[in-house]
């Protein structure tokens, strides 16, 4: 079970999902060659050994980067594993290297590093019906 957000390029006045007109499509992130530099120079601990399909890891959390195949680069999907609240750094980190909003896919809304209640929502929810594995 993982905690998925969705990384998009969305207009600096739009603060939630709500604000997005029924007929945007968001702009393309960039090329694929930009958009994966952008992740490397963010977060340089990025396994893009497939460049479709990044992994990063941290001491108590994986995160897979579903970058895709597109060139251009329309959006990156982070699906995230495990607890701790040191993983927002890396998502907000590639947020801002690739210019793009945060949203948290499971409560609908976009995210701010002032605003992650999302993810501690997540973790709750998570053991509350992943049976423990001790």
């Amino acid at each position: 079970m993982s905690w998925d957000v969705l990384l998009l390029r969305l207009p600096e006045d739009i603060t939630s999902v709500q604000q997005i007109p029924d007929a945007h499509t968001p702009a393309p992130i960039g090329s694929r060659h930009d958009a994966l530099a952008a992740i490397t120079q963010a977060t340089p601990d990025t396994d893009l050994t497939n460049p479709t399909w990044g992994e990063l890891l941290g001491p108590t959390w994986s995160m897979e980067l579903n970058i895709g195949a597109e060139d251009p680069v329309d959006s990156v999907m982070l699906h995230i594993r495990g607890s701790g609240d040191d993983v927002l750094t890396p998502v907000f980190r590639l947020a801002g290297a690739l210019r793009c909003k945060v949203l948290d896919c499971a409560a609908g809304d976009l995210i701010t590093p002032l605003e992650t209640s999302g993810w501690h929502a997540f973790q709750q929810y998570r053991d509350s019906v992943v049976p423990s594995r001790h």
